[in-house]
């Protein structure tokens, strides 16, 4: 099997072989002679050339000669000469008003060969210079007018041809012009330079030959149509740094030198700037394809630019600016990208009114990498032209622009490559302990830059047999992977890599080992957190209780039923409730609707009169001491503890009156109670004044004094 080498060899020596045999060959046949008398702007030459071609440049010794003859006589003449494609017939060799038969034969060593014979009128093969042309122009035509030479060869003017291209065309457009010395070309392109040819024939004789080329450039016009705006935002279409570009005007539109132009910016404000961008260069020639505004367009809501030239203006071209978003594909776009063009379809949409697909090489600064087309509403396919590099990523996407507002909707992007290759390796790959048989790993996805290719997916391998693929879709955003059954105190190798069409890149390696520690460390928290609230709730409960509070969130059969003795004070409690910094939580005992007794202690002096003391039972029935007024000792005390507070400071402080605590309810002693409201005091002072109940509930005179 031949490999590229040895077939590039064997081509070699093909060529060279081919040349070999026919360089060994007999000569190829020569074109047929042309002969004529030459010209100049004054008078003609006696002597008839003629000159033909020799076809291929032998590679031997070639001997070419001249024949001709009279066409009414046999005898001939023969002009030999070596190497050489043209020949001279003197005057004294040929008969004027003669016809002569002439032809070309060619030897080498191997053969000979012989042209087609010509015959001629040697009165009629004068041959013209090529005519002096002066040329003009107007607002609205190219005139040209020329000199044939004829009058000054003593000749009459015979046909004369013009052919003009624009410059830089490969074609001609010949016209014949009859023997008129002048033309007028009408309606040229404006701005456009214009080269001119003639040639003319002196009566029946021969045409001389093209003059040299003149050029000349036609007069400007204002500018017609609009430019083809857009905007290149990169890789996102959808983002807020979007530089302004457009196309410039071709010849036939720009009709002049377009000297600037004028931008103006909407912003979302309703603010409006107008900007000048002149054309590049200072000759202000049309030298690129694409211009672009250097200005970004955030917060621009709508753009408009006019192309100017000496003398007028384009008509405005608008664009409306999206709403920057999320980049959503809701068209699906079928790509065939090559080194040198793009093939870009899709399926019709409905209500579209125009189609713009563009492409831009991911990595390239505003206008570099970058080209658009718009297409109509009918059309679903496009062809574009480009430098489209192998391994490099061009993302290519799908808008439509409505006619009326001129506003962009984004409808699908794709990434595409001419030629695809292997990816790069995975920079960023490590592994989490994520439980007590499990592992997390995370990477981070290739650069778009070093993909050399679309990624199909990621292989993630570890233990030396199991392989996932992981989708690399843009929906799977994470860039994690679960492994899990996995065994603790095993040490494991994972690898990962992404793959493309062409296939998979390198690996990138790591590994792991779940160990005791690791299981702690997932299993404390676990733990610490219902520890934590258990002891809030006992410390809470101990709170509770030692304060004599009850905890809404504990039921009431953890407290027990015992009435307390500081509720005799209603000051002392309310004090500590607002001092209190779990008032909030806890709150006091209450015993259903209870009925709240107050035990006033009486100091008896010696020798005090006990026939001053009365008793006066009350509305409730009790038995209440009465001091020499009448009044209770309790009411006696508390009007002089009232006007104590008064005469205190020079000011009065009304305190509340405290209430009689005339009893004291225990749900128990009830009964007891009523039975002690019935017996009289004893002759006791300390029986007199305490009953059973206060004895065990409430303190003694004696530490009520202490304190």
């Amino acid at each position: 099997m031949a490999t590229p080498r040895t077939r590039w060899l064997l081509s070699i020596l093909l060529v060279n072989l081919t040349n070999c045999l026919a360089a060994g060959g007999p000569p190829a046949r020569p074109s047929p002679p042309e002969c004529y008398i030459p010209c100049d702007e004054k008078s003609c030459d006696a002597d008839i050339h003629c000159a033909w071609d020799p076809g291929s440049n032998p590679q031997i010794p070639t001997n070419y000669s001249l024949h001709w003859e009279p066409a009414n006589s046999g005898e001939g003449y023969v002009t030999s000469w070596t190497n050489l494609s043209g020949f001279i017939i003197n005057r004294e060799n040929f008969i004027n008003h003669g016809e002569l038969r002439v032809w070309v034969e060619v030897k080498n060593q191997h053969g000979s060969a012989k042209s087609e014979e010509v015959v001629f009128n040697t009165a009629y093969i004068i041959k013209p210079p090529p005519p002096s042309i002066t040329i003009s122009k107007q607002q609205d035509s190219i005139e040209l007018e020329w000199n044939s030479f004829c009058g000054e060869l003593h000749l009459s003017t015979g046909t004369c041809d013009i052919r003009n291209r624009i410059e830089g065309d490969q074609v001609w457009h010949q016209h014949e012009n009859g023997d008129h010395p002048s033309y007028t070309l009408d309606d040229p392109q404006p701005a456009t330079v214009y080269e001119f040819q003639v040639r003319c024939a002196c009566d029946t004789h021969l045409t001389s030959n093209w003059s040299k080329s003149h050029s000349i450039k036609s007069a400007e016009k204002a500018p017609v149509g609009e430019l083809d705006i857009w905007r290149d935002c990169g890789i996102s279409p959808t983002s807020f740094d979007c530089a302004l570009t457009w196309k410039t005007l071709p010849i036939s539109q720009a009709r002049g030198v377009i000297l600037e132009y004028q931008v103006r910016l909407v912003y979302n404000t309703g603010k409006m700037v107008p900007m000048n961008v002149p054309t590049p260069g200072s000759s202000g020639q049309l030298s690129q394809l694409m211009q672009y505004c250097r200005t970004f367009l955030k917060d621009v809501s709508s753009v408009s630019v006019s192309a100017f030239n000496a003398l007028g203006a384009t008509v405005p071209s608008h664009l409306a600016m999206p709403a920057p978003g999320e980049e959503k594909n809701e068209q699906a776009i079928n790509l065939e990208m090559h080194e040198e063009n793009l093939t870009v379809s899709w399926d019709p949409t409905k209500h579209s009114e125009e189609y713009v697909v563009q492409y831009k090489q991911v990595g390239c600064p505003p206008g570099q990498g970058f080209d658009w087309v718009k297409v109509p509403e009918n059309k679903t396919t496009v062809f574009l032209k480009g430098q489209f590099k192998k391994h490099t990523p061009f993302k290519v996407s799908l808008f439509t622009v409505s006619s009326h507002s001129r506003k962009i909707h984004h409808l699908s992007s794709v990434f595409g490559y001419s030629l695809e290759g292997t990816p790069s390796r995975v920079l960023s790959f490590k592994a989490f302990s994520s439980g007590a048989t499990q592992v997390t790993v995370v990477w981070e996805p290739v650069p778009l830059s070093k993909q050399r290719g679309v990624i199909q997916y990621y292989q993630i391998g570890f233990d030396g047999e199991n392989v996932y693929n992981v989708s690399a879709s843009p929906q799977h955003k994470n860039w994690t992977f679960e492994l899990k059954h996995l065994r603790p105190g095993q040490e494991y190798e994972v690898w990962i890599r992404a793959v493309t069409r062409a296939g998979p890149g390198e690996n990138t390696t790591t590994t792991f080992k779940i160990t005791q520690h690791d299981i702690d460390e997932k299993l404390i928290p676990v733990l610490i957190v219902p520890i934590l609230l258990v002891i809030c709730i006992a410390v809470l409960l101990c709170y509770c209780q030692g304060e004599n509070k009850a905890c809404p969130l504990v039921p009431s059969v953890f407290y027990e039923k015992v009435p307390d003795p500081g509720n005799s004070h209603i000051f002392r409690q309310m004090k500590h409730q607002i001092n209190d910094h779990f008032a909030w939580i806890c709150i006091p005992i209450h015993e259903p609707h209870p009925k709240i007794s107050m035990l006033e202690v009486v100091e008896i002096q010696p020798g005090a009169n006990k026939s001053s003391l009365r008793k006066t039972s009350d509305p409730e029935g009790l038995t209440t001491p009465m001091v020499g007024d009448g009044c209770s000792q309790m009411d006696c005390q508390d009007d002089q503890r009232e006007d104590a507070v008064t005469e205190e400071g020079g000011r009065t402080q009304h305190r509340p009156r405290r209430e009689e605590y005339s009893k004291m309810v225990d749900s128990d002693e009830e009964k007891d109670k009523e039975e002690d409201r019935e017996e009289c005091w004893s002759s006791s002072e300390e029986e007199q004044f305490t009953s059973g109940y206060e004895k065990h509930f409430m303190p003694s005179a004696l530490e009520v004094l202490e304190v």
